[in-house]
């Protein structure tokens, strides 16, 4: 009885402390954004080609990787300058296409929120959806040159509005991202992948694996488009609450390396429980307070054991000088540097 008590309380303090977030504020429920791009009814009329578009939804991104190597350059690039925002989020389409058609939406978008995504024309997304929140993607380095590939997924409190912003940087995706491009060598390209409704503050959306579960099949898919275009990503790094998401999308990640820094758990009890063939490994400063966060999982509120701790199985990276929550990426540090030695493939350490 008394463990069933216990079991109760920690479940509760979880809903108040959990996942990766700037401060301590209420939280907001959030709706999921899923489903295809915007757009996508015109893209389904659309016969100009003579034949069916590839459907955003129900075809796969080795579908529409087929697809469009059928077509000749003129043609891609029609298909972008009609449909942006579909072939923009598209996985599966051609890397450079979408670099253009998200350039394009960025463009001609009239939300101001979006406006400094736009100013620099020397950036390159991935993705932009502008539903929601708004959701990005940007690529650090030359995906076409690169021998390894490195997706960073962070946690709570980020969309497009606060992917790039000059407070807190290295607790933002473009911030770790930039930060570990530097650290590495020119084979390596980074992208930072803010594709999913993330939580807002430290409330039930935080404490439940809802927003993850929606977040994992996003970050599934999105994988599977670089598969299919050619561009296989190789590890995969996850912030506090995006340790969440990939926990849940471990079993369907093909990655060589899976990296969980700040993590309130990963909805599973071991590395066995991930149901990988990647490496796994778990990096938490000292200092960082999500060690106050109890690692439990009880009527679908917290997330489970703690990937670094000993009995999960994990392999430890060094993150004693990370300072905090936000600091795992930052400059100096000796998490850095072995991020940097896992994403070129070259970090051993057991």
């Amino acid at each position: 009885m008394r463990r069933y008590a216990r079991t109760l309380v920690a479940a509760a303090l979880a809903v108040t402390v959990v996942s990766g977030t700037a401060g301590w504020v209420v939280g907001n429920a959030q709706q999921a954004v899923t489903g295809p791009p915007p757009g996508t009814a015109s893209w389904r009329a659309d016969h100009t080609l003579g034949r069916e578009l590839p459907d955003p939804e129900r075809d796969s991104p080795a579908e529409a990787a087929r697809f469009f190597a059928e077509l000749s350059g003129a043609q891609q690039q029609a298909l972008a300058a009609r449909h942006p925002l579909v072939v923009g989020n598209l996985d599966g389409a051609p890397v450079e296409l979408r670099y253009r058609a998200n350039a394009l939406a960025l463009k001609t978008s009239h939300d101001p929120r979006y406006a400094h995504l736009a100013d620099d024309p020397a950036r390159r997304f991935l993705a932009f959806d502008p539903r929601g929140r708004g959701q990005v993607a940007e690529v650090f380095g030359d995906l076409a040159a690169a021998r390894r590939v490195a997706v960073v997924v962070p946690g709570s409190d980020i969309d497009a509005g606060t992917f790039d912003r000059t407070t807190d940087v290295y607790g933002t995706p473009a911030g770790m991202a930039r930060s570990l491009y530097a650290r590495t060598g020119p084979g390596t390209a980074v992208i930072a992948w803010a594709g999913y409704t993330t939580p807002v503050g430290l409330g039930l959306d935080a404490a439940r694996g809802t927003l993850a579960e929606a977040g994992a099949a996003r970050l599934t898919r999105f994988t599977e488009g670089l598969e299919a275009a050619g561009v296989p990503v190789t590890a995969v790094f996850c912030h506090s609450y995006g340790s969440v998401v990939c926990g849940l999308a471990a079993h369907r990640l093909r990655v060589a390396d899976l990296v969980v820094l700040g993590s309130p758990g990963m909805r599973a009890d071991s590395v066995a429980g991930l149901r990988t063939g990647a490496r796994v490994w778990a990096a938490k400063d000292p200092g960082d307070w999500i060690g106050k966060v109890p690692h439990v999982e009880f009527a679908g509120l917290g997330h489970g054991a703690d990937p670094a701790s000993p009995g999960f199985g994990a392999r430890r990276v060094p993150a004693g000088d990370a300072d905090g929550h936000t600091g795992y990426f930052a400059p100096g540090t000796r998490s850095l540097s072995a991020f940097a030695a896992i994403a070129e493939g070259a970090y051993a350490r057991g």
